[in-house]
């Protein structure tokens, strides 16, 4: 009964978090959504900020603080270790889900491409970006990131096991694939507008420095082997020489 329900939990738990990244897509995109980043709720100009605002602050808080080893080691305690990554995978969906419900929108723009062709490759750069982002999650591997490996294991009777660190492919030409995906999607847009930019602004200062927590994670973790990858490999700005990375 106990496996049945870890993995029931891990489930739900991936839904809603791979149902707030498609959602993602639509509300940066603004299309085939209620609530996107320019059709959000209407308020004045001081309210869209501060709540905007909060919305991001709340979103980084969750992400920065439930991914620190500290925090996981305090956390499953109380919580099974088979769906602690399922938890935050649940939480960071939940949050998601708030910012996309209560996000004002902020309308004055910034720019806007008229110009057929650019308007197109704007566009493609922002489908792009997604692809890297969904692609670099299983160049490493999908389940384990949104925890569904490690409630696999549990419904086997197996124990986990930690992954052996890997640089395939994307992970040859930039540390951090995943983010350098995002940081595309989060500006690639014809029509910038003011909360447009608000939000790219705070997600991408967010994905720096949440940046600068894991390389220091992941050092401390792979000592030696991490810090020859840092010195071959750049971290978001990808360079030709870095595609000779051995795998």
């Amino acid at each position: 009964m106990k496996r049945i329900v870890i993995v029931g939990y891990g489930a739900v738990a991936y839904l809603i978090g791979f149902a707030a990244f498609v959602y993602a897509i639509g509300f940066l995109g603004n299309f085939a959504v209620p609530h996107a980043i320019d059709h959000g709720v209407a308020a004045p100009a001081i309210e869209a900020l501060i709540v905007n605002v909060l919305l991001l602050v709340a979103f980084g808080l969750q992400h920065s603080v439930m991914a620190r080893p500290a925090f996981k080691r305090w956390w499953t305690r109380m919580v099974p270790e088979p769906i602690e990554r399922s938890t935050y995978v649940l939480a960071t969906g939940l949050v998601l889900a708030v910012l996309f419900w209560q996000w004002r929108t902020m309308p004055a723009l910034i720019w806007d491409i008229t110009w057929p062709a650019g308007r197109l490759s704007v566009q493609m750069l922002f489908w792009l970006g997604w692809v890297i982002v969904l692609a670099s999650t299983f160049m490493i591997n999908h389940f384990d990131l949104f925890g569904l490996r490690q409630v696999y294991l549990v419904w086997r009777g197996l124990p986990y096991t930690n992954l052996e660190f890997r640089t395939p492919l994307l992970y040859r030409v930039v540390r951090h694939p995943l983010m350098f995906g995002f940081l595309i999607t989060l500006w690639a847009t014809p029509r910038m507008t003011l909360g447009h930019l608000l939000f790219a602004a705070g997600m991408t200062s967010y994905i720096l420095y949440a940046l600068r927590w894991e390389e220091r994670d992941l050092t401390t973790v792979l000592g030696q082997q991490y810090r020859d990858y840092r010195s071959r490999v750049p971290m978001l700005i990808p360079r030709p020489q870095a595609t000779r990375w051995p795998r």
